[in-house]
């Protein structure tokens, strides 16, 4: 009896410090929140002193490190995922590969798809078709959000045929496939706005553009929800197979 007491009496024990480990863990994750918030609010405030790329790239950087960690993600959320690209795409609306970022993070994760749509225009508006280079793709990422997330089909409709517009300067056949495609995208909402095949093309840049495994498995699932089938190729590439195929 005496062995079976000290037995129960170590179990509470390590059952009570485990809750203070957790319970010391919620509070470190909380506090590293508002240390990254009050950073934040330095990146936005300090002068750029001509190197305002360089402290994009810097603040890029640190938002990579906060996605990345994933525990302390399912502790406190993507909520701060906004307030990184406020500041990395105000001090570089160039900054073409960070909207790929911007679009999976803000919209998909953080759950502010308007906030997101928000800061696509604000940096779209500083934009050409040659700056940056393929600016195009851009305007593609606007307009899935737009279509998937804030059901604004007529929204969607116009970024896509101004990412056609982008896209048909240049002459290489990757550019042209995508003007196509985005014309056609564009078509198929303005006779239909709840065109299946143009949600299936919009969850198919979500998809070909996925940074991470989750993304990629929620673009799958809304894929073949709609009626689609996506088959993985030889090189590891997606293919979209459409309802009609």
């Amino acid at each position: 009896m005496l062995f079976g007491a000290i037995a129960t009496a170590l179990i509470a024990i390590a059952l009570l410090q485990q809750r203070r480990l957790t319970a010391f863990k919620t509070v470190a994750q909380t506090t590293s929140v508002v240390q990254q918030r009050q950073q934040l609010q330095i990146f936005k405030r300090v002068p750029g002193f001509g190197f305002n790329n360089l402290i994009a790239d810097w603040v890029m950087l640190q938002f990579i490190q906060y996605f990345g960690n994933l525990e302390a993600r399912r502790q406190t959320g993507y909520g701060l995922s906004l307030d990184y690209f406020d500041i990395i795409l105000e001090r570089d609306p160039y900054f073409r590969d960070a909207y790929l970022f911007l679009s999976a993070s803000g919209t998909l994760f953080a759950g502010q798809p308007q906030r997101t749509v928000t800061l696509f225009e604000r940096g779209l508006a500083q934009l050409t078709p040659t700056t940056p280079e393929r600016a195009y793709v851009i305007w593609r990422y606007k307009a899935s959000d737009e279509l998937l997330f804030l059901g604004d089909p007529e929204a969607a409709a116009q970024s896509f045929e101004t990412a056609a517009d982008w896209a048909s300067i240049y002459e290489d056949p990757e550019s042209q496939a995508l003007a196509a495609a985005s014309r056609q995208t564009a078509a198929f909402l303005r006779e239909n706005p709840s065109s299946a095949a143009a949600q299936i093309s919009a969850w198919a840049i979500v998809l070909s553009n996925a940074f991470d495994e989750e993304t990629q498995r929620v673009a799958i699932r809304q894929i073949e929800q709609l009626g689609g089938r996506v088959e993985v190729d030889e090189a590891g590439q997606f293919r979209i197979v459409g309802p009609s195929q």
